[in-house]
Formats: C-alpha cells, structure tokens, sequence
C-alpha cells in the first residue's frame, strides 16, 4: 500500500537546481497527506527562487507519479525561512588565539574527514576579512538563491560551503568593514543560508577573541570548539586566551590541534621538530581537553590546497581527524 515512506524516498531523486541536494536532504519537506492514490505534498520554499520552485514542483510530480497506485500528485510551497527548516545536530567552532596557525586548514581537514566517514557536513567561512576556505576547495561558483534565502555551494565530494568570498565580484577584492558590519553578516550566514539536514557544520572563526569570535559564539548553538596552535615559545599563552574564551562563553572545548608539529622526511625515516619541541600533550592539559591530532609541515598538503584540491589528501589525518572529532562530541561532558 502506499505510503508516506514510499513517497519520501522517492523524493530522494529531486535535486535542487545549483546546491544539487536532494529536497528532503535540504529539509524542504514538510507535509505528505496519501489519501485514495492522491499524493499532496507541502514544501518549504526557504531560499528556493520561482524557476527552482518550478523545477522542483515539476520534478516532484514526476517521480511520485512513477509510483504504483498513484492517480493524482498535488504539490504545494509553504513560506519558511531557512533558520526555520535548517536541521543541523552538531555545529563545531574552529579557533585560534592568533593568525597563521592554520585554523582554516585544520576547519577545512575536519570537514573533508567526517565528510569520508559518510557524515553530511558543511563549513561556514566566518572568517569574514580573511577567508580562505572556497580556495582550498577550488570553489569558484556564485551562491544562488531568493529573497527569502541563500543556497551554499556544494563542494566536489559534497561539503556544503559558504563565504563572502563568494559573493565578492572578485576574490581579491578587500572586505574593509567594520565591527558591527561583520557581525551582523555573520549571523546573516547562520539564518539566512539554508544548509539544510547535516551532521555537522563547521565554522571556521576569524583568530583572536574580538567582536567576531564573539558573535559566532552568541549566535549559534555551538556544540563544541576545537583549539588550533603550532609548536612556539608563546604558544601556552595564546592558548590560554581561546580556552578562556570559550569557558566564559560557556561552550566546551572537544579538543586541541597542533599543527606544523613536524617535518617528516622519509629518505631518513625521520620527523624534525622544525618549530621546537611537540607542545601537543601540553596544550591538551592546558585545555582540559584530547589531542585530536598533530598536523605534520606536508608540501603535498600545502600544494593541494593551493590548487584547490584539499578534498584529495590522504595523509593519516585524514582518518583519524574525524574519528577524534566524533568521538570527542559523542563523550559525556565531565
């Protein structure tokens, strides 16, 4: 007998025009009443311009009508915002007390491994002066969307992206705002953006703890933070800040990342601390939290973000990264 499962899966197969998910991955999915072989269907038109809301309705009636002992399909949009639909069960802040740590990278890497442990993932660029992630992912695409939404871009492997990268004439061009300007475009990416059903969102925050840290941390129901730092003499100091940060925000810290911890050359078989001595077990204890990896100095790394094709590493972070971060969300707060 048909039912309301048969015909959910069958709307598995309407993709939404440029973001390319499916609508109930986007969470568009509202209302399916079955009643005498008619199929009426409500759909959320968060974010979803006139042509796309069109393409969908068509697309709908289309694949519902395959199904045996449907006689008649009825498909309707309701008005909805995207923060209305979005049904995201982890979002994890990525932070720094400094520049140049790799944070982006480190956002970027966590993504890439949930994303290979079959997890559906995003990544906010919150890092709004200084984004960098659409170059990592080789992502050049203009988001889309109405006036009631933005629709993210979807990345090779499937990671949901979104920056003001993207919305710049020209990724060169300078973000010269102030304070209250990113802030508000920050929070803007929160409720404006549809994401959508996902796993985890990860936002990747601007370094330090001024106004934009802040306002992520306000904003969004962070699940957890994940603190970056390489191997130098202030490092302690630095990751004091963001640890101080984050409790009196109230949010927990799942862990801590060293990265540039080491050189490995292989025709020695040898790791050089190029930057001193691991602080990596250190910072953990300092954070009252679990080392979630150690980032070796990888020229291949590095190359492939530069060509836009981080999504093809395959260091052994790539593995254990998301494993440590699914495990750190999933452990019972002390």
């Amino acid at each position: 007998m048909l039912n309301e499962d048969q015909i959910k899966q069958s709307l598995e197969a309407v993709l939404v025009p440029d973001v390319r998910r499916s609508i109930v991955g986007l969470n568009l999915v509202r209302e399916i009443t079955v009643s005498d072989g008619k199929v009426k269907v409500n759909l959320a038109s968060a974010a979803l311009s006139e042509s796309a809301q069109d393409w969908v309705s068509t697309k709908a009636r289309e694949v519902i009508g395959k199904l045996p002992e449907v006689k008649e399909v009825t498909v309707e949009f309701s008005e909805a915002k995207p923060s209305e639909v979005n049904k995201i069960s982890y979002i994890i802040a990525v932070m720094s007390g400094k520049g140049g740590v790799g944070k982006s990278l480190v956002a970027g890497l966590s993504a890439v491994s949930l994303k290979r442990q079959g997890y559906e993932v995003g990544i906010l660029d919150a890092d709004i002066t200084g984004p960098s992630i659409p170059k990592m992912f080789g992502i050049n695409d203009r988001p889309t969307g109405s006036a009631s939404g933005i629709l993210p871009v979807l990345s090779r492997s499937g990671i949901e992206v979104m920056s003001i990268n993207l919305l710049l004439p020209s990724e060169d061009d300078a973000v010269i705002w102030r304070g209250p300007l990113i802030a508000n475009t920050i929070k803007q990416f929160g409720e404006d953006v549809l994401w959508g059903k996902l796993d985890y969102l990860i936002i990747d925050l601007p370094p330090g703890t001024a106004d934009a840290p802040l306002t992520v941390m306000q904003s969004f129901p962070i699940s957890g933070v994940i603190i970056v730092f390489t191997p130098q003499d202030l490092v302690e100091m630095i990751v004091k800040k963001a640890v101080n940060m984050t409790q009196k925000m109230g949010k927990r810290i799942l862990g801590v990342v060293e990265n540039m911890s080491y050189l490995y050359v292989p025709e020695i078989d040898k790791k050089i601390e190029i930057f001193g001595k691991s602080r990596a077990e250190q910072m953990a204890s300092t954070a009252g939290a679990p080392l979630l990896g150690q980032l070796p100095i990888d020229p291949e790394l590095a190359k492939l973000c530069d060509e836009g094709g981080i999504e093809r590493y395959n260091g052994e972070i790539m593995t254990t990264l998301g494993k440590a971060i699914n495990q750190a969300i999933s452990a019972k707060v002390k």
